[in-house]
């Protein structure tokens, strides 16, 4: 019977972990069962009693899960950060977002728009929320938004020609034929979020889970983080701001 490896991991490092996949799994001798969401609502469920050989959260997951003794000591690795972007269908006009007042401009003039749930836990729809209060926009920002489904990717509502303006991870964003990003977040509005991976300290697949993270942090494959919208841990920044 082949082993299984149980990952909980945020959705914006999910092409990356994805490409990995089919070697690992050859190599190894294991099947990766994945759990994809938000790191809010994976630490909610692992606090709830599930249970995941490894963890890739962002920072504030894995300081909980720390907390909490979940982590085993020692496994903590930084992998990488992703920006929070705003795209449109690929091969519309692009608006201007250079600035904070253009940037109030363009979400006005938007015809719909879609960003995640705040209530869903994401770092960019809390974040987003909390900006168009923030610049004074947000009634009229929501009156035109449309949620994505939970964990579900806002690029597919661009395509599809339900939204014109989308707001999320860069990664994310990217994971959707026909989506062009127009830019991140300009001047101080810009906010980015650090995603950390661990191994459960229960966990009876811990070598395993350890490969599993040696691999994301090599060298080696900080060229596929970059190429999915992420900046691999070489070159991140001082501190990561985002909560999921």
């Amino acid at each position: 019977m082949t082993r299984e490896l149980k990952v909980f991991s945020g959705i914006a490092v999910r092409a990356v972990l994805e490409a990995l996949v089919p070697d690992f799994e050859r190599t190894r001798g294991v099947r990766l069962d994945i759990v994809w969401n938000t790191a809010p609502v994976l630490v909610k469920r692992l606090l709830a009693g599930e249970r995941a050989d490894a963890m890739i959260l962002n920072r504030a997951g894995v300081d909980t899960m720390t907390r909490a003794g979940r982590v085993l000591a020692g496994s903590e690795v930084t992998l990488a950060s992703s920006a929070t972007a705003l795209a449109i269908r690929a091969g519309a006009p692009r608006p201007d977002i250079a600035t904070a007042e253009a940037l109030k401009r363009t979400l006005l003039a938007a015809r719909a728009i879609s960003y995640t749930d705040p209530a869903a836990g994401g770092a960019s729809g809390i974040y987003f929320a909390q900006l168009i209060e923030r610049l004074g926009i947000a009634a009229d920002v929501n009156a035109k938004t449309t949620f994505p489904p939970p964990a579900g990717l806002v690029g597919h509502l661009l395509v599809s020609g339900a939204v014109d303006l989308a707001v999320q991870q860069k990664p994310e964003l990217m994971e959707v034929a026909g989506v062009e990003i127009l830019g991140t977040l300009p001047g101080d509005l810009h906010m980015v979020t650090t995603f950390v991976a661990g191994i459960e300290a229960s966990s009876t697949e811990a070598e395993t889970a350890r490969a599993l993270l040696d691999l994301l942090a090599a060298p080696s494959t900080a060229d596929l983080f970059r190429a999915r919208g992420l900046d691999p841990a070489s070159s991140l920044p001082p501190a990561g701001r985002g909560s999921g």
